[in-house]
């Protein structure tokens, strides 16, 4: 078990935080400039604090947990004008500020951005939302479900005969969070040689679509939007989950014209390379559902451990379909050190990712546990008083 380490590190040391977003996106945004060192202050309400903490398995705060750790606790009451005080105070002695209000929300509290670069003009203000900060949604409340329905991710996710699926985690969100570090960063960097902070207007609908916006210009040729393909891909093949004699699943994918050619070989079937249904990847992608008859024919007479040791021997590119039971003990996950068991008070440890990305000559740490509603007030508002 990996235990916290007392002292502040990191090669975002210095840089202070004030993130009073709720919930995933701003969450994934902030742990990770926590994790690599910055002193990141959750401002949250009193008694309930961030909504993510509501996110409970039998009764422990799963999710605050994972994406809390590394950062400190405020309650701040700042509809009040002494706990508005203290923040205008805090932004002055920052260098980013993270909010998820409605569009306009930020204003309705007197914190519109050019007032907080007037308090602090090399300030990084990250804005995040479901449809941004400008356009005729941007009014509009943006949970991630929403933004996974619109954005065309839901219609491609499932079978074709299956209504659309949306993804069982909070993927919108995520990968915004991800963004938005990086856009963090970029600012960060003009701050530091410019002196001049700028808003990043972070979209949760814009964060989605980047990742399937190749679907724009696919439609554009074709005239036709992409349909659910399954396990299946679209522009490549063989590329699917197939079942194993015990009933375990093995992924495949020969998105190379010379490695759907060694899978061939390696099933026992050559011939299938001069086949003009399978000989090119265009002809592949058309008979896609015959090829996967015949190559899960020849997986599914076998086990799993057996398909995988036979496939890994040729060079296929194969791996395992894995719970998160399964990874807790594979040999992978416990060699790289994917998943690390942190102390925590309540359940003795929990298991979350470890760094990413990782660094060689500057990593990131854990330096505390998440904390709990309003742990760090005191010594916050006692830091906030030592300054000018």
């Amino acid at each position: 078990m990996k235990q916290f380490e007392a002292n502040e590190h990191g090669p975002l040391q210095g840089v202070r935080v004030l993130d009073m977003s709720r919930l995933a996106a701003g969450n994934m945004l902030s742990v990770f400039l926590a994790d690599f060192g910055a002193d990141v202050i959750k401002v949250e309400r009193s008694g309930t604090g961030d909504d993510l903490r509501s996110w409970r398995e039998q009764g422990e705060e799963i999710y605050w947990k994972v994406y809390g750790r590394n950062k400190r606790s405020l309650v701040l009451d700042f509809k009040s004008e002494d706990g508005m005080q203290k923040l205008c105070k805090l932004v002055r002695h920052s260098q980013v500020f993270i909010e998820n209000f409605v569009p306009g929300g930020l204003e309705k509290m007197g914190l519109a951005p050019d007032h907080l670069l007037q308090l602090n003009p090399a300030l990084v203000i990250v804005r995040i939302s479901g449809w941004g900060q400008t356009g005729p949604y941007s009014h509009k409340p943006g949970f991630g479900t929403l933004v996974e329905a619109m954005s065309g991710f839901a219609y491609l996710n499932g079978y074709a005969d299956r209504p659309p699926c949306l993804p069982p985690l909070a993927l919108a969100d995520m990968v915004a969070g991800v963004y938005g570090a990086a856009g963090v960063l970029t600012a960060l960097r003009v701050a530091e040689k410019e002196g001049r902070g700028q808003v990043v207007d972070l979209s949760l609908f814009e964060s989605i679509f980047s990742v399937i916006a190749s679907e724009a210009a696919k439609y554009k040729l074709t005239g036709v939007p992409t349909m659910r393909a399954g396990n299946q891909s679209t522009h490549t093949a063989p590329r699917n989950v197939y079942e194993c004699s015990d009933g375990q699943f093995v992924a495949m994918s020969g998105s190379m014209q010379s490695m759907a050619m060694r899978i061939l070989d390696t099933i026992g079937r050559p011939e299938l390379k001069i086949d003009p249904r399978f000989s090119s990847n265009d002809a592949r992608v058309a008979h896609r559902d015959e090829l996967d008859a015949v190559i899960g024919e020849f997986i599914g007479a076998r086990t799993q451990a057996e398909s995988l040791e036979l496939f890994e021997t040729a060079g296929v590119t194969v791996g395992p379909v894995c719970s998160v039971a399964d990874l807790i003990d594979h040999p992978y996950v416990k060699g790289r050190e994917v998943i690390v068991e942190l102390e925590d008070e309540s359940m003795g440890s929990v298991p979350m990712h470890n760094i990413v990305p990782r660094l060689s000559h500057s990593p990131g740490g854990f330096r505390r546990p998440a904390p709990a509603l309003g742990e760090h007030t005191e010594e916050i508002l006692a830091e906030l008083d030592a300054l000018p």
